[in-house]
């Protein structure tokens, strides 16, 4: 796999599609997005160790007075942050009567029960015992070594990224109902994009991809595609799909705009709803970066961006959930094709 493309030039960004191609005058990707080979990613992504770290939220919307609840695997879990700002986190039940410690206050890094006062401060209490956490600066993990069941990592294995201090980033989380690896496999496919998402890519190839059977840890897809900006404006990169873990697929700009930055996609297996049917978070990390002048004026409005951000990538997880939760509907009724 050669993802660099040689022999681009530096120019402005933007770039204007002089013969643009409707909709339906695209060349058809199906023959090229052989279900074969999709599932054999998703099946080595599987095997990649994660050492049973879950993706639970954004560290920026863990504060310093009120904890994060969140449910992996169908267990309550509570994050909350110590009065050195260190994450803590453990089971969001109380252990004197039950209470849901996530609805409780945390004072001077200490979570104080909401029900009757029972006071925790990150150390084992009773049957309550705290979790390994893990803040990289962007997301926060829980380990969970009865649900992973594989070796356990000390760190999640987090994907390349760019310097925080110069970049720009942003999390977007959705629910659904399917499975960790209905998400996974969308993100697998980019051979949907432009058709699926013709309001947000155009012009998508894909260059490169690994064979079916085969692939060592590093195997992805490589994309030339261009982001809309307006009318027949468009921002055309080369990106890298990869695949880290069996509950993570990352999208690495190598080339044009934006050089370096990331997409992090993470499904987390949240546990049945009442129906019993699986639901997933998709956890989306944007990290963006780029060495023009400009940038840093964007990251000092980093606040206003986020939203925009967000509503970005909401966009196209309105509809690229539907498909997953389609996918999950035909595999769970025996129905999903190959």
């Amino acid at each position: 796999m050669n993802p660099a493309r040689p022999g681009r030039r530096r120019g402005l960004p933007l770039s204007l599609r002089r013969h643009p191609v409707a909709w339906d005058g695209q060349r058809p990707t199906w023959r090229d997005a052989k279900p074969a080979l999709i599932a054999g990613a998703l099946k080595r992504a599987q095997t990649r160790p994660s050492g049973n770290w879950y993706v639970v939220g954004a560290s920026r919307s863990l504060g310093d007075d009120r904890p994060l609840a969140r449910t992996v695997a169908g267990r309550e879990l509570v994050v909350w942050r110590a009065a050195d700002g260190r994450p803590v986190a453990g089971p969001g039940v109380c252990p004197h009567l039950g209470a849901p410690l996530g609805d409780s206050p945390v004072r001077c890094g200490t979570l104080v029960c909401h029900w009757h006062g029972l006071a925790l401060d990150g150390t084992s209490f009773a049957d309550w015992h705290p979790l390994p956490v893990h803040d990289d600066g962007v997301l926060l993990w829980v380990r969970l070594d009865e649900v992973g069941g594989e070796p356990p990592l000390d760190e999640p294995v987090v994907p390349r990224r760019p310097d925080l201090a110069r970049a720009l980033s942003a999390v977007y989380v959705a629910m659904g109902v399917c499975e960790p690896e209905d998400v996974v496999a969308n993100r697998l496919d980019p051979w949907h994009g432009a058709w699926f998402h013709p309001y947000s890519f155009v012009d998508l190839t894909v260059v490169d991809a690994p064979a079916a059977s085969g692939g060592g840890p590093d195997d992805g897809f490589v994309v030339d595609v261009s982001f809309k900006v307006a009318g027949r404006l468009v921002v055309p990169v080369r990106a890298v799909f990869t695949a880290p873990g069996p509950r993570t697929v990352v999208m690495h700009i190598v080339d044009g705009e934006g050089r370096g930055s990331v997409v992090e996609t993470h499904a987390t297996p949240l546990g049945p709803d009442e129906r019993g049917r699986p639901r997933t978070a998709v956890v989306e990390a944007v990290v963006a970066a780029s060495d023009r002048r400009g940038f840093a004026v964007a990251r000092r409005a980093a606040p206003v961006l986020r939203p925009l951000v967000r509503a970005a990538a909401g966009r196209l997880w309105r509809d690229d959930l539907a498909y997953a939760e389609r996918r999950w509907l035909l595999r769970s009724t025996g129905r999903f094709p190959g």
